[in-house]
């Protein structure tokens, strides 16, 4: 359901606070630390304020999250889409990831939340009925986005994590090491790519994964 409007105004709430700039903060906090480091407490300090302060706005942590969400969604243009329900598909699959990977903290808080932003439900709407338009029952279409939509987040969510960990590395990661040094006697196929382990994980191949599943679904 719709987030609730901001509370009331009360008396000692600080004049320079608003919703508005508790929402851009906490958008800066999510994109350069990540959903884990948000918190009330955090937010406060970010805007030079009082934790006590948030809550003439917003009720809780959930709530700012919900309207985080849906600020997004509205931002996000709605754009023209092919046609043909197959291409439509593609298409709509391809435009949410690339929306996503511009914004891993809405993937870190779906997953981790029970949150929706209605604003953005239109791209679950496109999805399905593309899928109805190719000839599914509802049902499958249902089945159809929910793949599509487990790989958008397995693959958002693995990048990213893969990504702080090699920031925060000063050498090969555990997986590379071990894969550079396996045993070609045992695994002669993994020792074959292994000198291009890190080179080929680093690719981006999320417009042939989605099409190709989505092919393979269809």
């Amino acid at each position: 359901m719709p987030a609730a409007g901001p509370r009331a105004k009360g008396a000692g709430r600080p004049p320079r606070l608003s919703l508005e700039a508790i929402i851009a903060a906490a958008e800066r906090i999510l994109q350069s630390e990540g959903p884990e480091k948000l918190s009330m407490r955090r937010l406060a300090s970010e805007l030079g304020s009082a934790p006590m302060a948030l809550y003439y706005h917003v009720r809780d942590k959930d709530e700012l999250l919900l309207l985080l969400m849906e600020a997004q969604a509205r931002r996000i243009p709605r754009p023209e889409f092919p046609d043909d329900p197959r291409d439509r598909l593609v298409a709509v699959a391809i435009t949410l990831y690339e929306l996503l990977a511009e914004r891993v903290w809405i993937v870190e808080v779906l997953t981790a939340d029970d949150l929706t932003a209605p604003s953005a439900l239109w791209f679950v709407d496109e999805m399905i009925g593309a899928a109805i338009a190719c000839g599914h029952t509802p049902e499958q279409a249902v089945y159809i986005y929910r793949t599509i939509w487990f790989y958008i987040v397995g693959d958002l969510i693995i990048r990213v994590h893969g990504e702080r960990r090699r920031s925060r590395a000063t050498g090969p990661t555990p997986e590379n090491k071990v894969i550079a040094e396996v045993d070609g006697g045992t695994h002669p196929n993994l020792a074959r790519v292994a000198p291009r382990w890190s080179a080929l994980n680093a690719r981006d191949t999320h417009r042939q994964a989605l099409t190709a599943i989505i092919n393979g679904l269809l």
